[in-house]
């Protein structure tokens, strides 16, 4: 038999003490229980995973597929078995196929995709589409281990374009296509480890709000970091938080015992990209305070910002560039994401000046790889690295996964009047203002706003709409956590906290992505209903 209050003493006892994500789980069980002979169906507006998938370069790709087929049978057609496609001539052979499957699903995408390759950037034919071919039939291991040759090309291409809006640098970005942002981070983590660029205990800093991982991995025994936290803390004048840094948080960072710095750009869960003068300061710090700062920047919400310019493009040298093509793309299935680094680096820089101690630790871990391990870049390490090094040949991400990503870099860059994005971002902003509309809240237009999540702090609610005093009973008579519990038990609404995230303790993050436009004025109206009950009950007290 259901059980509401042993359901509720579970999630008060736990909430501070396990990762949002879990606790997130068992609010869905909750909401579950309680929906139960009820009219109310769950709303999970927790987790991020959003609800539209690009459905066009999907097309290009499984109509490709059968084109990698049909070559592979070409070599060898045994019943079912077939050999592995050749490359002499199968540009033309292509040319045949699109000429006869004129109505095949995303034929018109796939000829411009293939063209840009040919035309733009001046593939040889037979090499680009052999490559493609072999890779969606995925019959050989990725070569080079770390990126397909063609293929890399195309996904920098689409970095630029997204992350860095086509500025000209003096030299190019190497990428390591990996299993999502999530393993790249694991990976960047590792491998500052492996090659005593940091150390155990070493001082580094988070931007927060940030993506939950980044507050718990730092801690756990085999870093155990120090960890300094640069706050978006930064109110308006109607004490609103923008989610900005103030300039105190980051001078932070002029001490040069900090090592690395975290970012998650836009943050998360604010979704609210870093302001021009905030990166202005930063380039200041890092030139004139702190220029062996390494920063790694988490970029997966730069689609859903206009204009928006990753400090991979501001400050190259120091920074490595993390990308998910998850939420853009409704790919979180997939495990599409990107390690990006420039060629001049200073993490490089600091593997030359390293100790000769330092540096033959390194030659004995890499010493399978090459007859002069010193001068394995970085990146090339954080490959092996993934693999353990003594599996560095099988490194690499499955070359259908990198076939699927360069189409999708292809889709994006062939929609020369960013279709695809503006409808996207017109989701998000749309079903924000639904919300809003629903709490009966103004919404404050921010050039900087993701909209991908929103972030609502009761506190700062409580004393804007009302006072002080309001906001001082609700933390001298409820828990961070009952709103959450409220809104699970009583009407099967999922949401997460966002002090799991390094934000406010009174806050809650609320995904825009994931549910149907109605559900946003559903939870919007709900949320205001429950807010109203706390204000019945402070004025009645009073």
């Amino acid at each position: 038999m259901y059980n509401s209050s042993y359901h509720r003493e579970e999630i008060e006892k736990v909430y501070g003490k396990i990762s949002p994500f879990e606790l997130k789980d068992k609010l869905i069980n909750l909401a579950e229980d309680s929906s139960k002979g009820s009219a109310h169906s769950l709303l999970d507006a927790g987790r991020g995973n959003p609800n539209w998938i690009a459905a066009t370069p999907r097309e290009a790709f499984f109509t490709f597929g059968q084109f990698a087929v049909l070559e592979s049978r070409r070599v060898w057609n045994q019943g079912d078995l077939s050999g592995m496609p050749r490359k002499e001539g199968i540009a033309e052979r292509f040319k045949e196929f699109v000429k006869n499957n004129p109505d095949a699903p995303g034929i018109n995408l796939l000829k411009k995709m293939i063209n840009y390759g040919i035309t733009v950037k001046c593939f040889n034919a037979d090499a680009w589409i052999h490559e493609l071919v072999d890779g969606i039939i995925g019959d050989n291991y990725p070569q080079p281990d770390r990126m397909l040759r063609h293929v890399e090309l195309v996904v920098n291409d689409y970095l630029i374009q997204e992350l860095c809006y086509n500025e000209p640098l003096e030299r190019k970005f190497n990428t390591f296509a990996v299993e999502g942002a999530t393993a790249g981070m694991c990976y960047i983590f590792d491998s500052l480890i492996a090659n005593n660029i940091l150390s155990r205990g070493d001082k580094i800093a988070l931007m927060t709000p940030i993506f939950t991982p980044y507050l718990e991995v730092p801690h756990l025994p085999r870093y155990n970091f120090e960890v300094v936290n640069i706050s978006a803390d930064e109110v308006d004048e109607k004490g609103r938080h923008t989610w900005q840094y103030p300039e105190g948080e980051l001078d932070k960072l002029r001490d040069t015992s900090i090592k690395a710095l975290f970012v998650v750009n836009p943050n998360n869960p604010p979704s609210v990209a870093m302001k021009a003068e905030t990166v202005k300061q930063l380039k200041d710090i890092v030139n004139n305070s702190n220029p062996d700062l390494m920063i790694i920047s988490d970029d997966v919400y730069s689609t859903f910002v206009d204009n928006f310019v990753s400090i991979m493009a501001d400050l190259p040298y120091n920074t490595i560039g993390v990308y998910s093509y998850s939420k853009y793309f409704g790919v979180t299935g997939w495990r599409l994401g990107t390690i990006a680094l420039y060629e001049d680096n200073v993490f490089d820089k600091l593997l030359r000046e390293q100790d000769d101690d330092r540096k033959q630790r390194a030659r004995r871990r890499y010493s399978g790889l090459s007859t002069d391990p010193d001068k394995i870049p970085f990146i090339d390490r954080i490959v092996a690295d993934s693999r353990q090094v003594a599996l560095n040949h099988t490194a690499g991400l499955s070359t259908p996964q990198q076939v699927q990503m360069a189409f999708f870099s292809l889709f994006a860059i062939t929609d020369k009047e960013n279709t695809y994005k503006k409808l996207t971002k017109s989701i998000c902003r749309r079903r924000k203002k639904l919300l809003f509309d629903g709490l009966g809240l103004e919404l404050n237009t921010d050039a900087y706003d993701a909209a991908y999540y929103t972030h609502f702090d009761l506190l700062e609610w409580a004393t804007t709409n009302y006072n002080a005093e309001f906001a001082r009973y609700l933390q001298d008579n409820y828990k961070p956590v009952d709103i959450l519990i409220r809104l699970a038990e009583q009407s099967s609404i999922v949401l997460m906290n966002g002090s799991g995230f390094g934000a406010s303790e009174w806050s809650i993050r609320i995904s825009l992505a994931n549910l149907s436009d109605e559900s946003y004025s559903k939870i919007g109206e709900i949320l205001y209903d429950i807010l109203g009950k706390y204000v019945e009950e402070w004025k009645t007290s009073k």
